[in-house]
């Protein structure tokens, strides 16, 4: 109640600051040329007099005069001052009541009304004992929706069966458990595929940063998107060895945001959009960083990007050619996204476009083999892999 007491009393000191030139009384000249005339003519009676050529009652009958005009001059100056008309004080009260609604209203909707006082110490407080307290790997698995059913072949399936049998007896077995996180992401049981992935870097004492990358994706996609403290030791463990890593960087930053930081997610982000190739991770904080600035209070604006390689639209305007045409129109952009890809990385849209182009050229060796290498570039991605699902549909190298 004190708050809205302080803000309506605040709001009726700036309306009144606004109207009071509407309301103030409207002032005339404060002298005329009457009064001036009235006035030089007492200066000139008194010269006359002092030099003898008016007499003394004639003189005090003249001064009695011109002093009775004198002061009816000054009260037809006074009178030019006027109230405010009937008109003024209308606009006055309809504004106040305007200024009123709409300082009500602008808050009501954009502000928290009812919300206590928050300071910012405090919110980084509830923030870090937020990031503390969050579910575990297991819970945050336990309460994400089941993976959709993949339709794959009887036999496919037979033989990943086959090898999750086989792995537990073979805890050593680099080979098998690779192909076993592999496959069980195919088949997008991200649970049993990060399970195997953790086997992998066991055996090999987490000697490369991208297996472990690839267990924070799948520790990720198993939690239905979130970063659990599993994710987040991991991450730390690859910030540790290389500070600029881009999929850790954004882990972090994602982490940060779900828990009421986004000032540190934006400092973790930006420099990705700034410097760092397209990858699946800098596009997923293309997506988030502009809330993540409004929510921290910076002005940001997302600077825009330039698609690189043949568009859908491209793709499909080229079915249409003739097949030399279409080979001469789409060789050029294909070769220059291949490149680009192998040295740079790309988006899964970018891949995408890729396999859709080998398609289109009938080259589906190369789609074939765009479609392996993009699979294996975002293992743990499920949203990624569809994108490239489809394409290698439309291309024929996928069922």
């Amino acid at each position: 109640m004190i708050f809205w007491l302080i803000s309506i009393a605040m709001s009726c000191a700036i309306a009144g600051i606004i109207i009071a030139p509407v309301l103030r009384a409207k002032e005339g000249e404060v002298t005329s040329p009457d009064v001036d005339l009235y006035k030089s003519q007492l200066a000139e009676l008194d010269n006359d007099i002092a030099r003898g050529v008016m007499s003394g009652a004639e003189a005090e009958l003249a001064r009695t005069e011109i002093a009775r005009r004198l002061l009816a001059a000054s009260k037809s100056v006074e009178s030019s001052t006027t109230a405010p008309s009937g008109a003024n004080r209308i606009v006055a009260g309809a504004s106040v009541v305007v200024i009123l609604a709409v300082s009500l209203w602008a808050y009501n909707s954009i502000g928290a009304p009812g919300e206590p006082d928050q300071p910012l110490a405090a919110r980084h407080a509830m923030a870090e004992q937020m990031r503390e307290n969050r579910p575990s790997q297991a819970e945050f698995e336990a309460a994400a929706p089941p993976p959709p059913e993949v339709d794959a072949p009887v036999d496919y399936i037979a033989n990943v069966e086959q090898l999750r049998e086989i792995m537990p007896t073979r805890p050593d077995d680099l080979r098998g458990w690779t192909l076993l996180a592999f496959h069980e992401t195919e088949l997008l049981n991200y649970s049993a595929a990060a399970r195997a992935q953790s086997q992998v870097l066991r055996i090999t004492e987490a000697e490369n940063i991208d297996d472990m990358v690839r267990l924070v994706d799948l520790l990720v996609a198993a939690a239905n998107g979130h970063v659990s403290p599993e994710a987040e030791n991991v991450v730390r463990q690859i910030l540790a060895r290389d500070e600029d890593n881009i999929p850790a960087r954004y882990y972090l930053g994602a982490l940060h945001n779900a828990t009421d930081r986004p000032d540190i997610a934006f400092g973790l982000w930006r420099p990705l959009l700034d410097n760092a190739p397209d990858s699946f991770h800098v596009a997923l904080a293309r997506e988030q960083i502009e809330d993540a600035a409004f929510r921290a209070g910076t002005d940001y604006t997302l600077p825009t990007t330039a698609t690189r390689g043949p568009s859908a639209e491209d793709i499909a305007a080229a079915e249409g050619m003739s097949e030399e045409d279409r080979n001469i129109m789409i060789g050029g952009m294909v070769a220059g996204l291949s490149d680009r890809l192998a040295n740079e990385g790309g988006t899964a849209s970018d891949w995408a476009r890729l396999i859709s182009a080998y398609g289109v050229l009938g080259d589906t060796q190369a789609a074939a083999d765009i479609w392996a290498e993009a699979q294996t570039a975002f293992v743990g991605n499920p949203s990624a892999i569809e994108e490239l699902r489809a394409a290698a549909i439309s291309a024929g190298v996928a069922e």
